[in-house]
């Protein structure tokens, strides 16, 4: 538990409280002009994520930041991981110490929970690295598309239909994880809210794999291959034979040691970074990428 401040109380584990969801949802959207209760209609916030913030005597969220659960596979092994997401502190506020309080209490919550590891995304890598954070390097794969493979059946998702959520979710908690490299477990809400933010995404179910594939096509006639969820892993020739595209080249998101494929690592050039924080040298020792729908 922080000092006390003047003006301000801390609170954690805050989210069942409608009003204070709210004023953290004020904060997020003030800050980053995003909308983080379209969750609400998409089965709510991550029921593992913890809060720490301050709030002023008007119930306003001055400063946060959620601790959530992230199982991870690194190099082939399990790592109980936790992330950090909706850090923020209102301008009027900053200088004040305010973020190093809530970002020690939430690090205090996951040391006391034992998780082994500790990621989170950010475009201020010098702000964490004095919490013991490090940056991990990203790549994209990129090469010619693959032919040859077997076409399937296809049905085009939508992120509006009620049905289509409920699929989306029951894939995404029993999903396997799209590399042995590095790559997440369980992020069912993130995928769903990343879903709903982006208007040029297709999500395309390949009824015969049960499988779930999130891409994109591009003016230039290329293929963006964004995440794949589904217990069990189509190969990148079948999912071109079986999408409605015909690309001579493809990009895939994350690292493709799965799709029977492979393309030139390319260095995420991106101002986002991936930052981790571990009880020993956890590090992928081959080039990775974390996938976008995952992305916290």
């Amino acid at each position: 538990m922080p000092a006390d401040r003047p003006g301000l109380v801390f609170r954690s584990d805050y989210l069942g409280d409608t009003n204070a969801w709210q004023a953290l949802a004020g904060l997020l959207g003030d800050t980053f002009g995003i909308n983080i209760t379209t969750l609400d209609r998409l089965g709510g916030p991550d029921p593992t994520s913890v809060p720490f913030a301050w709030f002023d005597a008007n119930g306003t969220c001055i400063a946060n930041i959620s601790a959530f659960s992230l199982p991870l596979v690194v190099n082939g092994t399990f790592v109980r991981a936790a992330g950090l997401q909706s850090g923020a502190v209102r301008p009027d506020h900053r200088g004040q110490g305010l973020f190093r309080d809530v970002m020690e209490a939430a690090l205090d919550y996951c040391d006391a929970e034992g998780f082994e590891a500790v990621a989170l995304l950010t475009d201020k890598p010098d702000l964490y690295t004095r919490h013991g954070f490090r940056t991990l390097a990203q790549h994209r794969f990129s090469g010619m598309a693959p032919t040859g493979g077997r076409a399937g059946a296809v049905r085009r998702l939508a992120i509006g239909n009620e049905a289509d959520i409920a699929l989306l979710s029951r894939l995404l908690d029993g999903r396997r994880p799209v590399s042995d490299r590095f790559a997440p477990l369980r992020q069912r809400e993130m995928f769903l809210f990343n879903a709903s933010l982006m208007p040029d995404l297709r999500l395309d179910l390949m009824e015969e794999h049960d499988a779930i594939i999130a891409w994109q096509s591009n003016e230039d006639g290329s293929f963006d291959l964004l995440d794949i969820v589904g217990a069990h892993l189509p190969r990148l020739a079948d999912i071109v034979a079986s999408l409605p595209v015909s690309p001579s080249r493809v990009t895939v998101h994350f690292a493709p040691d799965h799709l029977a494929w492979d393309g030139e690592a390319v260095a995420d050039g991106g101002d986002m970074v991936l930052m981790l924080r571990s009880t020993h040298d956890l590090r992928p020792e081959r080039p990775f990428a974390l996938p976008p729908m995952a992305e916290f």
